[in-house]
């Protein structure tokens, strides 16, 4: 497995005024206003991992994990499933096969132009029959890629192979539009994959992202454990903190749409 676990500039000089800052753009959100969060690379059990899933615990709040079949064992589920305590807030599904990139040239992608459509059709249902086989009635039919991107024959495939819906960054339906039987449930903040050299940048580029996301009616997060650090912990357990207090701001879950 190879997974980046380089810290962003921003979580290595925490914003003191961070959470009044996400508190203001969130009481500014529209009645009903959805909010949904989405982790992806999520296989190995790690502290990061468990820390992560905790805080979503404490506050109740539904999480959407992505797991790359091939790094999920029969005793990595139970450890994974101990920690959530049950999946009533935990919604686990499909994040590529292998997480590996198979492009030669442009951005990187699992599922992407350069493979063929038998080679990727065997590589989706090999990691959905692995995760139907190892979580049973826990599988949601989601789909979110590797590097949130894929290509029309991807899309095609997912619908034949029953998936409900995907989750990609926002952007992406322009690039690869999808069907109305295989929705779109893109994320539009990134927390933890962000590229701003300088801390106070990305603070305030970060809280853009919130604002432009709120004005929309719908703000998907996206998590990255394994480039978290304290502060990236503190902030995540401010901001559901702030989250479930808002009257305004209902939580979404892909299975209940």
């Amino acid at each position: 497995m190879i997974v980046k676990n380089i810290i962003s500039s921003l979580w290595l000089a925490p914003a003191s005024d961070a959470k009044e800052r996400l508190s203001a753009i969130l009481d500014s959100a529209p009645k009903g206003t959805e909010i949904f969060f989405r982790a992806d690379d999520v296989g190995v059990p790690g502290d990061n991992c468990r820390r992560m899933i905790e805080i979503f615990r404490a506050h109740g709040v539904p999480l959407h994990l992505a797991v790359t079949p091939a790094w999920l064992t029969e005793s990595r589920w139970a450890t994974l499933q101990e920690w959530g305590g049950g999946d009533d807030f935990l919604c686990w599904h499909q994040h590529g096969w292998r997480h590996v990139n198979h492009q030669k040239t442009g951005k990187k992608g699992e599922f992407g132009t350069d493979r063929s459509r038998v080679a990727k059709k065997a590589d989706l249902a090999r990691g959905q029959e692995k995760l139907q086989s190892i979580m049973g009635a826990s599988f949601q039919p989601f789909f979110t890629p590797p590097w949130n991107r894929f290509d029309s024959e991807t899309a095609e495939v997912l619908s034949e192979l029953g998936f409900k819906a995907v989750s990609r960054s926002d952007g992406e339906q322009k690039k690869v539009p999808l069907s109305d039987t295989l929705p779109d449930i893109f994320t539009n903040v990134d927390l933890h994959t962000r590229g701003e050299a300088d801390p106070a940048d990305g603070w305030n580029a970060l809280m853009e992202d919130f604002e432009v996301a709120v004005r929309t009616g719908r703000v998907g997060v996206m998590l990255h454990h394994q480039r978290m650090n304290q502060a990236a912990f503190d902030f995540l357990d401010d901001c559901l903190s702030v989250i479930v207090r808002n009257n305004a701001v209902r939580l979404l879950r892909f299975d209940l749409l």
